[in-house]
């Protein structure tokens, strides 16, 4: 009997959710770099198994296939009779190569459910045994392709290597993908736990943290937001996960043996071109976060749109925000902030950025698909943890200027507030989850009770002011408990 299955919501029908895929190529012999000499012994040699790998061919329209191949792929729970590319040179045939039967595409791929599960309300439902089981595979299944990401490709060659590359570009990234399709961004370690931004660091050259990736995510999921991709710790072998999988001769070029014997790698471009801004494993292992993909913008679009407070990113001036305390008054005049949900989907973000300390959100990203009061994502969260001894105030600009919360957001931080679901002891117990725990230090933690204190504060200053009707926002989402982060209050 076939697994229930309805098309997500942003995909129009027919529809396939890897979109173009075919037969690759299988790597034979020993691999290509010579860091594999530098492989832990007894590993296992690299065979790899690629079956159906994204080689960018588009798919025109799915006319141009025969109605009953297109129906197969539509069927679950085993889609594994995709078209070929049409136009793609097959070096099987070339090379007289006998290919291993293509590994099948199950419906019930965590990172697949985790994307049908998608709503109005969110990136995931409340209770979600696909986010459970996406954490699960992102910590585990063994990674079949490595790459730059499609940003730093675009991006490759705009800097001059021979130049001083400024030393912020430390946000060196990958896209690995697994066994079962499913795609993750890999942020590796750049900053030990214990470390505190420089005070004289502008955020805007700050590192960019893995661990504050994970810690978002569950913060975001204890408010109740649900805007933060599935994001796990995970260590990483370097020379097997990362070398010997991948097809970039570019990211093949930049691993290294540092005089410690550890394998190291660097962006080429456009951030570092320098091996003293390298990674590096121990000797290979190498801690990591691992964010779940979104769907393809292709079949699920997606708008950035600049921030209304957004920072000045420069070393003089400030933006008008900065100077203006009615600031406000002029945002609330412009569509969309004047008459939809997005000004108090502005103040949620505003409030969970204060909370990790995120001074860099300088755009917000929302589905198109779910219109003007669609929920904002909460992307791109490494530079937050940064600095625990200091409360960036300026973060929480929104709310202090506008005067008006949700009424769950507001509800939910009073009850994060409460002795028994501590906001520090909730994200202590919740972090214990994470392969990488510790995840954050105790002073971060401590932090987060003493920051969630100031936004009740803020609220509290704006009520006397203006009154609770007008400053407390109805809508109807109901706050629940947190105690499904709390183990043990429900013993």
């Amino acid at each position: 009997m076939g697994i229930p299955w309805a098309p997500p919501f942003w995909a129009p029908l027919p529809w396939h959710p890897l979109g173009t895929l075919w037969p690759g190529t299988p790597c034979m012999g020993t691999p290509r770099h010579p860091l594999s000499a530098h492989a832990l012994s007894g590993s296992p040699p690299f065979l790899g198994q690629l079956s159906w790998v994204s080689l960018g061919c588009p798919l025109a329209s799915p006319a141009q296939l025969a109605p009953p191949v297109w129906l197969c792929a539509l069927t679950p729970p085993a889609w594994s009779c995709l078209p070929p590319c049409p136009t793609a040179r097959a070096p099987e045939k070339e090379l007289n190569l006998t290919l291993p039967a293509p590994l099948p595409l199950r419906a019930e791929a965590a990172w697949l459910q985790f994307q049908l599960g998608i709503s109005r309300d969110g990136l995931y439902p409340r209770s979600s045994a696909a986010v459970s089981r996406l954490l699960r595979d992102l910590r585990d299944l063994p990674t079949v392709s490595a790459d730059y990401s499609q940003d730093e490709k675009a991006l490759l060659g705009a800097c001059d290597c021979s130049q001083v590359v400024k030393p912020s570009g430390v946000h060196l990234k990958l896209v690995l993908r697994f066994q079962d399709f499913g795609k993750a961004m890999f942020k590796p370690m750049r900053q030990k736990r214990e470390e505190e931004t420089p005070e004289d660091f502008f955020y805007f050259v700050d590192f960019q943290r893995h661990n504050a990736e994970i810690a978002a995510f569950h913060l975001d999921r204890i408010l109740d937001f649900r805007r933060v991709p599935p994001t796990v710790g995970r260590l990483i072998n370097v020379t097997k996960e990362i070398l010997e999988v991948t097809k970039n001769e570019v990211l093949q070029s930049v691993f290294f043996v540092s005089p410690a014997s550890n394998v190291c790698f660097f962006a080429k471009c456009p951030y570092m071109c320098k091996t003293e801004y390298a990674v590096c494993g121990s000797p290979h292992l190498l801690e990591g976060s691992l964010s779940a993909f979104l769907p393809s913008l292709n079949l699920a679009p997606r708008l950035s749109i600049p921030n209304p407070w957004i920072r000045s990113y420069s070393f003089e001036g400030k933006e008008e925000w900065e100077v203006n305390p009615h600031y406000c008054n002029t945002v609330k005049e412009i569509y969309p902030y004047s008459n939809s949900n997005r000004l108090l989907n502005i103040v949620d973000m505003a409030i969970f950025d204060f909370l990790i300390g995120n001074m860099d959100r300088h755009h917000y990203e929302m589905f198109t698909k779910f219109g003007d009061d669609g929920f904002l994502l909460h992307l791109d969260n490494a530079r937050g943890f940064g600095r625990h001894s200091h409360d960036e105030l300026s973060i929480l600009a929104p709310l202090s200027q506008c005067c008006v919360i949700k009424r769950s957001t507001w509800l939910r931080l009073q009850l994060l507030a409460e002795p028994e679901y501590r906001l520090s002891e909730v994200m202590r117990e919740s972090l214990l989850q994470d392969p990488l725990a510790p995840v954050l230090t105790e002073p971060h933690l401590l932090a987060l009770d003493r920051r969630l204190q100031l936004v009740l504060g803020a609220v509290g200053k704006c009520i006397d002011t203006f009154g609770e009707a007008t400053v407390v926002a109805n809508d109807t989402a109901q706050p629940r408990s947190p105690a499904v982060h709390r183990a043990k209050l429900d013993t």
